[in-house]
């Protein structure tokens, strides 16, 4: 008897792969079929004829094994495999392989992926603005990472920021509170908040809930609301704040191919994209505006069709595009203040702050925590372990529906935190006991529906 292997699945005329594989086919997950292998596939389980076994030969100890060969995915954390270099296992990523040493492939690629830091440019340092009141812009949430960065641009580098601030029904306690603090111990920055009416959020929400079963509309949505307050005061630089795990999480998530993380230093395609700028009577990109202006178009109409047909299209980002929609006033002020950018070339350049250089080599999260509570008043969430994503109430939520819909292989994405709290834990930018008490208590890596997701579902039926 011969059935599909644990983790493959039959879609329409391909078998997809539902988990991380080991090199070189780390991102071998989709093999299309032909009509016979797929009536035979159809029937599985089922014993195979010496002609059946002829037309599925490739797939055969695969894809397509015994039954007594296939393999299982753990209902809990306890009963998982480990990868013996990070906290990635078979768990909280089902379907992960590893090789004879007993590495995932995160780690089997950690040679290979060290310079994939970013997809949009990096800069640590960044001049004083003559056309603006402002040196740069960063979107603030109270958590960990953006208060770093806040911290970094106006105490290190005494710059003048304008932190943006989209105020969330799920705002943890301990994010207001640091947001409290850092407005009375920052003396450099100027701090802008937007709310949407709770109407229009009700609407988003809702439908963005029918499509990824959360309501995680971060950053996206703060992008949509500030960047015509960007354009209008002229400010030069947006600065992203995401940790190094987080960046290479596109990476192992299929949404950003390697030449994404080179394209910001290939001069010979930033030649060709001036070029065609220049034909149009448009003024030329300044490094890191391409990307300002791709992540707001995409934003205010959708995904380009040639990144869908490459097989890179980021699922998070189309899901609250598909969800904005449902209020379409809320992309006027955006697609005008796109147009008036991409005339003018008053568009803020998107940049990345490298934090594992400007921390001396390793963003370490227990040494950075004691420098943002002196410096800023930092408020450490309740769970004092809790080191991913410290603002929001229902982060759990987004992890917990991640890792469902991708544990019953509903969606192809890998969830997020998972390969972050890996690849930080393989980064050393915590201690493995560190990771494996994260994974244990603050994360929503949990079969059975968390308590948070209450949250969510009482703002929604309000």
């Amino acid at each position: 008897m011969y059935d599909l292997q644990n983790r493959w699945k039959l879609e329409k005329n391909f078998l997809q792969y539902y988990g991380l594989r080991n090199a070189p086919n780390t991102f071998k997950n989709r093999i299309k079929l032909t009509k016979k292998q797929r009536g035979i596939i159809e029937n599985l389980p089922c014993a195979l004829t010496t002609s059946d076994k002829k037309v599925l030969q490739k797939l055969i100890g695969t894809q397509v094994v015994k039954i007594e060969e296939k393999k299982n995915t753990p209902s809990k954390l306890q009963d998982a495999k480990f990868c013996t270099s990070c906290v990635a296992n078979d768990f909280i990523i089902p379907g992960i392989e590893f090789d004879e040493k007993g590495k995932c492939p995160m780690c089997q690629s950690a040679k290979e992926t060290e310079g994939l830091k970013s997809i949009v440019p990096i800069m640590n340092a960044f001049p004083r603005s003559k056309k603006s009141r402002f040196d740069v812009a960063v979107f603030y949430t109270g958590g960990k990472d953006s208060t770093y960065l806040l911290y970094y641009l106006s105490k290190v580098l005494n710059l003048r920021v304008l932190a943006l601030t989209w105020e969330i029904p799920y705002m943890s306690e301990s994010a207001k509170k640091s947001i409290e603090n850092a407005k009375s111990k920052l003396d450099s920055v100027e701090f802008i908040s937007r709310k949407v009416s709770n109407q229009d959020l009700r609407k988003i929400y809702e439908k963005l809930y029918v499509l990824s079963e959360n309501t995680c509309a971060c950053p996206s949505l703060a992008y949509v609301l500030f960047y015509p307050e960007l354009v209008a005061n002229k400010v030069p630089y947006f600065v992203a704040g995401n940790e190094p795990a987080q960046l290479l999480g596109l990476y192992f998530n299929h949404m950003a191919p390697k030449i994404a993380y080179a394209f910001p230093e290939n001069k010979g395609l930033n030649i060709l994209l001036n070029l065609g700028r220049i034909f149009t009577l448009h003024p030329p990109f300044r490094k890191g505006q391409f990307h300002t202006l791709a992540t707001m178009k995409q934003l205010a109409y959708g995904d380009s069709k040639i990144k869908n047909m490459a097989g890179y299209s980021n699922q998070l980002v189309y899901n609250v595009c598909e969800a904005i929609k449902e209020v379409p006033s809320i992309l006027k002020p955006l697609k005008r203040a796109i147009r008036s950018s991409s005339w003018s070339g008053n568009i803020p350049a998107f940049v990345q702050v490298d934090f594992d250089e400007i921390c001396g080599g390793v963003y370490e999260w227990g040494k950075i925590k004691d420098t943002i509570i002196k410096e800023c008043g930092w408020v450490a969430p309740e769970q004092s372990d809790k080191g991913l994503h410290t603002s929001c109430k229902i982060e759990k939520c987004k992890e917990y529906s991640q890792f469902v819909r991708f544990y019953f292989m509903r969606s192809s994405m890998i969830p997020f935190s998972a390969l972050e709290i890996s690849i930080a834990s393989r980064n050393k930018n915590l201690t493995r006991e560190e990771a494996l008490a994260e994974l244990n208590e603050s994360l929503g890596f949990s079969l059975k529906e968390i308590p948070e997701c209450a949250i969510m579902k009482e703002y929604l039926k309000k």
